[in-house]
């Protein structure tokens, strides 16, 4: 699989710290694929049916099918990377709207500004 975009849907083998196995899962990727290449990782946020928990800046997908979700699911700012060659496959990738929710709620967890213009 060749480097994904940003914002794209791709499954992950999640490790889970109370438990010895792995799980698929999906996550967004947020990182551009020059450091990708550069680093052979990537940077991704989680993406959760988790409804019953909250996570600071949760955003709820909008448009499942554009991400290749079949149920509700919301995009949790729990940032990690992962060495690309564990990548399991694409599902598919944020709608535009979605994407400026995630934009939006990363610029406030890191503290970027919004850009003008």
């Amino acid at each position: 699989m060749r480097s994904p975009g940003p914002y794209a849907l791709v499954r992950v083998p999640f490790p889970f710290s109370d438990r010895g196995t792995q799980k698929r899962r999906p996550a967004v990727v947020l990182s551009e694929p020059e450091f990708q290449q550069g680093s052979g990782h990537l940077l991704l946020a989680m993406v959760t049916t988790a409804h019953q928990s909250r996570w600071p800046l949760d955003w709820p997908i909008q448009d499942l099918p554009a991400a290749g979700l079949t149920q509700p699911c919301l995009v949790r700012l729990k940032l990690f990377t992962l060495d690309e060659r564990l990548i399991l496959g694409g599902l598919g990738s944020l709608s535009g709207a979605d994407r400026q929710g995630v934009r939006a709620h990363l610029r406030r967890l890191l503290a970027f500004p919004a850009p003008h213009g």
